[in-house]
């Protein structure tokens, strides 16, 4: 069932259609922005305000430098390229100078409609005048998200999008989008004859460009200044950024919520209300403002533990407290979250009963330095460009086997995430920065999956090795209402027809359950 799901709908993390094709120069040209929008035509739009202006490519103009921004360029037919047939209905935008960015991916209009396709891109790298190869974005990223009928999944903002592809520092770009061909065979008095038919794209195709930004006030130093810029405007349609006040009240879905009006006024002076609400969800684990929280080691981890959940532990939990040491976590702050790109509060479900361990399938050619700025991007791209609440994970760990904490609430605590569409409750995502379909995953990695289930699983009596059940809430596995027996740590592909967390990652989830298991003391 499960590989007939995923061939019929085509939901993989690696696109795989044959594409020898090339716009012509002049296929796409750039939609001018609304007048409100204070934006000429031909250029891009930005999301962020700007606060100073450099440019150094002639006929670039001197523009604000900002601190994160997204820019955002409608794809036009690429009617004149022969490879694509014609009117074969393909898309793309033609070669051309934009403002700097790290990270791109195409965004479309309906959150539930598909891609069937292939999208390729290549860009410049900023100080360049070389162009990179034809890479492949990943076109299926709906099995994340939101789980159907929560108030993050309603919210009228949400997108349909691929996967986030890291490129590193860029100021060009060209991008070509072939749908997908259908072809049946079918009986004639003549014989059998085979029919073509071209699946068509989704509306409102866009390609988002996202310049992860350098640290504000509220953040950890995060990288050199940018060195050039085209035009700030506004924000793609739909802009989630807006918090909805009735949002801040109640989650609507699960367990909970917390205000930002809810924390105390006594904050230090260089942290804003978001970011001090952020930070002192974990004012159990580090100081108000940490940029890190510190690893501890077993026997401190355990009496954290009856600290932090005793009243709930059961009686055996308190005879053998089977808990990994805390690692070290890298917050929210330390990588570099603006924290008013989210929407205020938080949201919690009830426990967290398993981990669901993902690759961001954004490509593995990032340095361990350059991390926090991945994260920044992808954080931006899910809010900006998607409409999510927030950036989707619990948590990211990188290819040094750093763990960084994702969605806001508190890490030692069940924040209700957007990682596993139809799972999200009573679980946990942790997305592993990198493309892991044939590349494997180093033992560092591994290592800090282990690390961080033992830890977070044990604060709620969950064995890494064992099994549990979770209840569906609606995807293309498992029907809504269904209970479904999962490892306790699993794949994405468990609970959702998908190839993530890529074949090589998934085929050391075995290791990292026995490694966990032998930190929680089993």
């Amino acid at each position: 069932m499960r590989g007939l799901l995923a061939s019929s709908i085509g939901v993989t993390c690696a696109a795989a259609l044959a594409l020898p094709l090339t716009p012509p120069a002049d296929a796409a040209t750039v939609r001018p922005a609304p007048a409100a929008e204070a934006a000429s035509a031909g250029t891009a739009r930005a999301t962020s305000p700007g606060a100073r202006t450099t440019s150094t490519r002639p006929g670039v103009p001197d523009l604000p430098d900002l601190p994160g921004s997204t820019q955002s360029l409608p794809l036009s037919p690429l009617t004149g390229d022969r490879a694509l047939g014609g009117g074969s209905g393909g898309q793309g935008l033609s070669r051309r100078e934009v403002r700097h960015f790290s990270l791109l991916g195409v965004v479309w209009d309906d959150p539930s409609a598909e891609l069937q396709g292939r999208v390729q891109v290549r860009t410049r790298p900023t100080g360049s005048d070389a162009w990179s190869g034809w890479q492949d974005v990943e076109t299926h990223n709906a099995d994340h998200g939101a789980d159907p009928g929560t108030t993050e999944s309603a919210s009228g903002r949400t997108r349909g999008a691929t996967a986030p592809l890291w490129v590193g520092d860029s100021d060009g770009v060209e991008v070509r989008v072939r749908p997908l061909t259908e072809r049946r065979t079918e009986e004639t008095g003549r014989g059998a004859r085979t029919l073509s038919t071209i699946v068509p794209l989704p509306a409102g195709l866009r390609l988002d460009l996202v310049d992860p930004g350098e640290a504000t006030p509220d953040h950890a130093p995060a990288g050199p200044p940018h060195s050039r810029a085209l035009p700030p405007v506004a924000d793609p349609p739909g802009e989630p950024g807006v918090p909805d006040p009735a949002d801040a009240e109640t989650t609507g879905d699960n367990a909970g919520s917390t205000k930002t009006s809810d924390v105390s006024a006594d904050m230090p002076a260089d942290l804003s209300a978001e970011a001090t609400a952020a930070s002192a969800a974990n004012e159990a684990l580090a100081p108000l403002g940490a940029l890190e929280i510190p690893g501890l080691d077993r026997p401190a981890t355990e009496r954290e533990l009856f600290a932090l959940r005793g009243d709930e532990l059961t009686q055996a939990q308190r005879a053998t407290p089977y808990i990994g040491p805390r690692p070290s976590i890298v917050t929210r702050r330390g990588w570099g979250a603006d924290e008013s790109l989210r929407e205020s509060g938080f949201r919690y479900t009830t426990k967290v009963k398993a981990a669901f361990v993902h690759h961001t399938a954004s490509g593995n050619t990032y340095t361990c330095a350059q991390a926090p700025s991945v994260i920044r991007g992808i954080y931006r791209y899910h809010v900006k460009s998607m409409g999510w609440r927030d950036i989707g994970y619990n948590f990211l760990v990188d290819k040094c086997g750093k763990i960084y904490e994702g969605r806001a609430g508190g890490v030692a605590k069940p924040v209700l995430g957007a990682h596993t569409l139809g799972f999200n409750t009573n679980s946990m995502g942790i997305a592993v920065l990198g493309t892991f379909g044939s590349a494997k995953p180093n033992a560092a990695t591994v290592d800090a999956v282990a690390r961080l289930t033992a830890w977070k699983l044990g604060l709620f009596g969950a064995n890494p090795k064992g099994k549990t059940y979770l209840t569906s809430a609606g995807g293309n596995l498992y029907g809504k209402g269904k209970s479904v027996r999962l490892n306790v740590i699993s794949g994405h592909r468990d609970g959702f027809a998908t190839e993530c967390p890529g074949k090589q990652l998934y085929g050391k989830l075995g290791s990292a359950r026995s490694t966990a298991a032998q930190y929680q003391g089993r």
